[in-house]
């Protein structure tokens, strides 16, 4: 304002002896009231002008270049505050600008503006004006100025569209367009010039410029917001804005646009998919505006909800949304809508069931409710997607496999908002869901199919498969025989402990519903969790049989199916097991739902009595030989997506078709398809010389590939040697890990990595990273304390490892904190790791060696 004061001091000294008054002013031409202000002053004051120089502007790429700002973020900005800006500003004080009759008018534009539209003929409001323009800079035009010149032609126009708007001829109405000479000068500078003496003409108000208003809406990118809506949105931006870093992220602008138009959260959320935003998911002003302008020529709130197959869309979504446009379309039927969700392509949808997700999410809620890190969210709207956007920072998700399966993931990993970190960010949620999608893999889940990127771009359909999935596990992981001794109640006869427990986990929970039906004299039995208890008769039937006192049978005398199940539950309800079915999921017979519903009723009331002493010690004594490395690897098996999924290690490779579907995938190519007998379509197993066959293909395949399985017959795994078995597994699994390690090999000259060539890897990177910790074999005592496996991490990346966290290891406590921060690390990371902390702690070599192997895969890629 100095030199502006200094130049007005000056011109009106020039002019001293005229009656001209000049006048300076300051706009902030990125706030609509300060626009709003200044032309009440001129109005008020001054009545009109005869000559107006802008000579507003900004430049951000000093910004730019040292990473302050992104290009987008230069761009956006640069053609907000300069464009957008400098267009509402000139909008809004042409209206007060002097009519001239019989006068010779020019406009000189100072600016960064190539004006090549100008010259585009097709433009009705350009043939007007053809001749009388003067172009363009010849300077090479820098990236901050690019994103301005050929919006700021608009503002350019007006007042020429304006001074013409009475017909009078101007002879020699005029634009000059250059470049500014260097950073700091003005981007913007208007003059309407004048040889004799002007005078006012009566009617120039405000009103004037509405004709103008509607013209330029239909060229402006959104003609369905007038100018007082631009400059409202402008305000309203700024104030939820309140760190002025330029953008809201999504959550905020969701909530706040909710409230502000009224909207259901997912009708926002749906219209927010529409708006092209960066990978950051930053919300700018203009894409803030463009959400808005998308709700607001939307059908109205509420509208969708009156057709059976409703629309929830925002917006730009669906029929004549152009591209790009996101929507979700519910069909009501029994047991629960069905949603359907835009997938990753046009032409691709998805479908979610309505009730899973509400009944998810109140698990969700129920418990993780108090949680330090994320209480305060907490309970998510059960009918709305607001839980799918929540999960996207991975915690939420991370929280929930905790919940499922202790102590998977050390929680002191987590990136989370606090001191450390004001605000998390795509790589800090890259990372929590590393360890998410890794850790899932880790208890169990298949993970074939999604990515961090599917849950940071909250894909509704696959974060709810992965939500089904952990809960199935803490679920079912619960029934076990050391955790439930009085599963021995459920042997039939002739069957042996180890038959039984062969048995999927939702094969005994079936058996356990039958023994409870069998005991209550019902002649009916369930198969299945969807068509045999979806009529309620078998449930009203158990829970009366778990707790005669409290459940009565009264549901039977019922007949209509939906009020019944209501029954059903409100006895479950007693038993405070009212949980993951409603009435119509109930009735609808959903198989995921029924399942979690009875997997609940028998972790809270199994209804067994306890076994005798003697039964205790068949338990107990209850040959558990290789059954930490057998979990391994079934985990690493169904990885590989076999089918069908592997349950029981011993049992389920006795045919050999899913050892010979590894051998597949580890080499592919090497198994010869035609010379493997498949089993039965109808479900049923091979008979044994059959078996034998495949198994006995298994072992030469592994001879031919340089396994070593001398005296090893393929008899020997169809009979079940568990020994024998688990060695062949570990050299498939070996092979998939050196396999993955092929590059660095070839660069080492070597065929494969040994090994010693892992060991010394490692012993290097711990080196590397300052430590003096090393180990001489992978059966190293020293690897107990999980310190050395710390080490390794912290030379790969040492912003990983925090120190402090770090205890010698001495104590089993101590050994096995330490061993749980490795195996966080490492995930987070992006490595597969199988084992758990008790197997570092134990040093299971095998286990261990596929632990290292990973690590020096992920730092191949890293």
């Amino acid at each position: 304002m100095d030199k502006a004061d200094a130049a007005v001091q000056r011109l009106q000294a020039e002019l001293s002896k005229s009656d001209v008054v000049v006048i300076s002013l300051q706009v902030d031409i990125e706030y609509g009231q300060s626009i709003e202000h200044a032309i009440d002053h001129v109005a008020d004051r001054h009545g009109r002008y005869d000559v107006l120089i802008n000579n507003a502007g900004g430049q951000f790429d000093s910004q730019m270049y040292p990473g302050d700002l992104t290009m987008r973020e230069m761009r956006n900005k640069s053609r907000n505050f300069n464009t957008t800006g400098t267009h509402i500003l000139m909008h809004t004080f042409v209206a007060l600008l002097t009519q001239i009759r019989r006068s010779s008018t020019a406009l000189h534009h100072r600016s960064t503006s190539t004006l090549t539209e100008l010259e585009n003929l097709a433009i009705r409001l350009n043939q007007s004006l053809a001749g009388r323009q003067s172009h363009p800079p010849s300077q090479p035009i820098d990236p901050a100025i690019q994103p301005v010149c050929p919006a700021i032609n608009l503002p350019i126009r007006l007042p020429l569209a304006y001074i013409q708007q009475d017909g009078d001829e101007r002879a020699d109405a005029r634009i000059d367009a250059n470049p500014p000479r260097g950073r700091g000068e003005g981007l913007v500078h208007f003059a309407g010039l004048s040889g004799h003496r002007t005078r006012r003409e009566g009617g120039t108000g405000l009103a004037t410029l509405l004709p103008l208003t509607r013209q330029l809406g239909r060229i402006s990118r959104f003609p369905q917001l007038d100018q007082g809506e631009i400059f409202s949105l402008q305000d309203a931006f700024r104030r939820l804005d309140v760190d002025d870093r330029g953008y809201l992220d999504e959550a905020s602008a969701i909530k706040a646009t909710q409230q502000s138009e009224r909207q259901p959260y997912d009708v926002v959320r749906q219209a927010l998919k529409g708006v092209e935003l960066d990978s950051s998911r930053r919300v700018e002003l203009e894409d803030y505006i463009d959400l808005v302008a998308r709700l607001r020529s939307g059908p109205a709130p509420g509208a969708a909800a009156a057709s059976p197959a409703a629309v929830i869309q925002g917006a730009g979504a669906g029929a004549g949304a152009g591209p790009g446009g996101a929507r979700h379309v519910s069909k009501g039927s029994v047991g629960g809508g069905r949603i359907h969700v835009q997938g990753s392509s046009a032409n691709v949808t998805h479908t979610i069931n309505e009730d899973e997700r509400t009944e998810f999410t109140r698990h969700i809620n129920a418990v993780l409710a108090g949680d330090p890190d994320i209480g305060d969210m907490l309970p998510f709207p059960t009918d709305t997607f607001e839980m799918f956007d929540k999960c996207k920072d991975g915690l939420v998700l991370a929280k929930l496999i905790n919940d499922s399966v202790p102590d998977t993931i050390d929680e002191r990993v987590l990136n989370k908002a606090g001191k450390k970190i004001k605000q998390l960010n795509a790589f800090h949620m890259t990372e929590n869901n590393n360890i998410v999608i890794n850790s899932a893999k880790g208890i169990g889940c298949s993970v074939v199919n999604i990515g961090s990127g599917d849950i940071i771009e909250v894909r509704e359909h696959l974060i709810l498969g992965l939500i089904w999935q952990v809960i199935r596990r803490g679920l079912l992981g619960k029934i076990d025989i050391k955790l439930h001794p009085e599963l021995y109640r459920l042997l039939e006869e002739d069957e042996t402990l180890e038959q039984f427990l062969r048995l999927p986990p939702e094969q005994i929970l079936l058996r356990w519903f039958n023994y409870h039906l069998k005991n209550a004299k019902w002649e009916r039995r369930v198969t299945n969790f969807s068509t045999d208890v979806k009529d309620g008769e078998n449930y009203t039937v158990l829970l009366n049989q778990l707790a005669p006192d409290v459940c009565s049978r009264s549901p039977l005398q019922t007949r209509d199916l939906l009020q019944r199940a209501e029954e059903v539950l409100t006895n479950a309800d007693k038993l405070d097991c009212r949980k993951f079915l409603t009435p119509t999921s109930l009735v609808a017979g959903n198989p995921k739902l029924n399942l979690a519903f009875v997997a609940n009723l028998f972790n809270t009331h199994p209804g067994l009595d306890p076994i005798t002493e003697e039964e205790k010690l068949e338990v107990e004594d209850f040959d558990a030989e290789g059954e930490r490395e057998a979990r391994v690897f079934t985990l690493w098996l169904n990885s590989l997506d076999v089918q069908p999924a592997v349950n029981s290690l011993f049992d389920d490779l006795r045919d050999g078709t899913i050892l010979l579907q590894a051998y597949d995938k580890v080499i592919p190519g090497s198994v010869n398809w035609r010379h493997v007998n498949k089993r039965p379509a109808s479900g049923g197993e091979l008979m044994r010389f059959k078996a034998v066959e495949n198994t006995n293909y298994s072992i030469e395949l592994g001879k031919h590939h340089g396994f070593s399985l001398v005296g090893v017959q393929g008899a020997d795994i169809t009979d079940g040697q568990r020994t024998l078995t688990l060695g062949l597994v570990w050299q498939l699994m070996r092979r998939d890990i050196t396999r993955t390690l092929s590059a660095l090999a070839q660069r080492l000259g070597k065929r494969e990595i040994t090994d010693a060539e892992m060991i010394r890897w490692a012993n290097d990177m711990s080196k590397s990273g300052g430590q003096t910790s090393a180990i001489r074999s992978f059966k190293d005592p020293s690897i107990g304390t999980g310190r050395f496996l710390l080490d390794v991490l912290n030379g790969m990346k040492s912003s990983y490892v925090d120190y402090d966290l770090v205890t010698p290891g001495r104590s089993d406590e101590e050994a096995y904190a330490n061993a749980k921060l490795s195996i966080s690390i490492a995930r987070k990371m992006g490595a597969t790791i199988w084992l758990v902390p008790e197997d570092i702690c134990q040093v299971r070599s095998r286990l261990v060696t596929t632990f290292i192997g990973s690590l020096m895969a992920t730092h191949e890629k890293m």
